[in-house]
Order: structure tokens, then C-alpha cells, then sequence
């Protein structure tokens, strides 16, 4: 089978998506996810169809969110490079289900697809890969687009009925616009799908006692950079910790033990329990909010790196299925799966 052929069947959700779900039942997660991601997958044909020239019937993308009742608001537009990086999803389905009615049912879901790597496109999204190791993206058009995307949809609805989905690069934004809204005591229902996380591959290592070791050294050295370059914490104030302030946003983070570009957020969070374990809470605060290569930047005078990556809540979501490769743990296209083995843990800061 040629390559351009098995990408075709990946395009047409006739051929890949989960045509199974032909009842949306809101309260279901696995319904949930499966919709997310697959609104996700319609940015990126979105993209291909605009790279294409695709049009009218020749286009491939709407049935990526007509099959689940939505529609196309807008597409999100990088003025950079005049590609689509995201789209503003309206839900116009029933307000029932068959297990009752759909309280749970978005409004609108914004969603922001990852790096497309043929076409026109393929440079910004380099660089803005590019942008996330050198904890800057957020500067970013793409992240100020979304933010004042999302901005614009919560200030004519109901807050609580607008999602947010986005995978690799494109939960990157989701992540940076998620914490925006947060900052300002907005908290969105979020589904992140392989989200960058900025650290050395330690997940990949077998040995968990090594593991610790590694990641109980980073920490100490974290925490101390961070009393060095910015002080001890105040006492005796009123001011309220931004990473706290955030705490009660509670993204649903899906990742792949074998992707390394998302699997740290699993060691992440074991670690900060392990910490909090074994009496050293003090030293994880630091540590948990602050990444060792943003701080060394704020020290050589860069004080606008940002570490997007680090947050203090989760629903944390690990597909403990097998995959044959990066490529598969990294798709997007193993969320939308029927029989797949998944472990959760809610993570909530305190």
C-alpha cells in the first residue's frame, strides 16, 4: 500500500473515523474523548484541504464534525502563513440522549491541530516546535489568536459549555489558552492529546530507583535555582501564588507512555506525590512550578520564557495499549478507539 494512499484513508472518516458512534451520550467518556478527537482531526484536514484545494464535495474535512452534529464556526488562521491551526466548533445536536438529558454537551469546542509536516505549512510549524523547547511559545500569534478566540466565545456564552482540544503542537496552544482563561478564574473544560512536556526522556528510563534519583536530583537543583534567581516565597501577604490560582483548572491529559514527547507529565505527577511522600513538599512546590531551562533563561536576563508545560491539576490519562511505534503513540488517531486499555488518575493540587 502506498504512503499516499494509506494517508488518503486517514483523511476520509468514512475509512478511519469512529463511525460507531452514531448516539453521542455526553456523559460517556470514552464518547467524549472520541468526539475531541476526532473534531481535532478535522483542523488538520482542514489543513490539507486548504493545501489541497479542496473544495464543496471534493472536501474531505466536514464530516470530521457533521457525523458528531456540529458545525464550522470559523477556522482559526495563523497570519504568518495564512494556514489553519485551529477551528471554532458550534454543537447543534439534541439536547437528549438516550440515557437522558445532555447537561454535559459543549456549546462550542475551539480546537488546534499539531504540526503538519507536508505542504506550506511545515516551516511555521518547525518553528514553532522550536518555539516550545525554548519555552517561548507563547509569544506566539497562534497562542494571542486563541486566546482572544476563546476570549470572544466565553464573553457570549456560558463558560462552562466551551471546551478546549487541541494535540502535540495544537494542545500546546490549548495548554497556553487554557491557562490564560485560568489566570483569570475561568476554567475550561480541556482535552489535551499529547501534550509537549519540556524535559529529558527520564519516563524511558526502566529502573525506577534511578528514576527517583534523577528526578529527586532535579529537584533539589530546581528549587535552589529558583530561591536563587527569584527569591524565597513572601510571607506575611495577601498575594496569591499564580500556580495555586490555577489549581482548579483540571485539564484531561491523554498521553502514551512511549511517546516521549508527552510521556514526562506521567512522571510529573508520580514524582510530586512521591515528594510530598517522603516529607519534602516544600522543596516539590518549588520544583513543580518552576523548569530548570526556563529559570537558567530568566538568569541570563530572558524573563519572558515561560514554562507552558508545568500545571499544577490533571485527569491524567494513560493509553497502556500497545503501540508499534512513535508514530502510533503519537497519532491522534488512537483516542478515538473503541478497545483501548486506559488508566486515569486525577491529580489535584494542594
Amino acid at each position: 500500500m502506498s504512503l499516499e494512499l494509506l494517508i488518503s484513508e486517514r483523511e476520509q472518516f468514512e475509512l478511519s473515523g469512529p463511525l460507531d458512534l452514531t448516539s453521542i451520550d455526553w456523559n460517556d467518556p470514552h464518547h467524549r474523548r472520541s468526539v475531541n478527537a476526532c473534531l481535532v482531526q478535522g483542523v488538520y484536514i482542514l489543513e490539507r484541504d486548504r493545501q489541497e484545494k479542496r473544495e464543496g464535495p471534493n472536501a474531505l474535512a466536514p464530516p470530521w464534525w457533521e457525523f458528531f452534529q456540529f458545525k464550522l464556526a470559523r477556522p482559526l488562521i495563523d497570519n504568518v502563513d495564512s494556514s489553519i491551526f485551529g477551528a471554532i466548533y458550534e454543537y447543534n445536536g439534541s439536547p437528549t440522549s438516550p440515557s437522558g438529558p445532555q447537561q454535559n454537551s459543549p456549546l462550542y469546542v475551539i480546537a488546534f491541530r499539531g504540526t503538519v509536516t507536508r505542504g506550506d505549512s511545515i516551516s511555521q510549524d518547525i518553528l514553532l516546535d522550536l518555539h516550545i523547547i525554548q519555552n517561548k511559545l507563547h509569544q506566539a500569534s497562534r497562542a494571542e489568536i486563541a486566546t482572544q478566540a476563546v476570549r470572544s466565545i466565553i464573553a457570549a456564552s456560558d463558560p462552562s459549555r466551551v471546551w478546549l482540544s487541541g494535540h502535540s503542537l495544537g494542545s500546546a496552544i490549548a495548554m497556553i489558552t487554557g491557562k490564560n482563561m485560568a489566570k483569570s478564574g475561568v476554567f475550561l473544560e480541556s482535552f489535551l492529546f499529547n501534550p509537549p512536556f519540556v524535559s529529558a526522556p527520564i519516563e524511558q528510563i526502566n529502573n525506577p530507583k534511578i528514576k527517583h534519583g534523577i528526578r529527586f536530583a532535579g529537584s533539589l537543583i530546581t528549587a535552589g535555582l529558583s530561591l536563587a534567581v527569584k527569591g524565597p516565597p513572601q510571607s506575611g501577604t495577601r498575594a496569591v501564588d499564580p500556580f495555586s490560582a490555577m489549581a482548579a483548572w483540571v485539564p484531561n491529559l491523554f498521553v502514551n507512555p512511549r511517546d516521549h514527547i508527552c510521556a514526562e507529565y506521567i512522571g510529573y505527577f508520580e514524582h510530586r506525590e512521591k515528594m510530598e511522600q517522603i516529607g519534602a513538599r516544600a522543596i516539590e512546590r518549588l520544583a513543580s512550578q518552576n523548569s530548570l531551562g526556563t529559570l537558567i533563561m530568566n538568569a541570563r536576563g530572558n524573563s519572558e520564557a515561560e514554562a507552558f508545560h508545568l500545571i499544577p491539576s490533571a485527569n491524567l490519562i494513560v493509553n497502556m495499549s500497545p503501540s508499534s511505534d512513535f508514530k502510533a503513540a503519537h497519532g491522534i488517531h488512537q483516542w478515538w478507539r473503541l478497545h483501548i486499555d486506559l488508566k486515569s488518575k486525577l491529580h489535584l493540587y494542594r
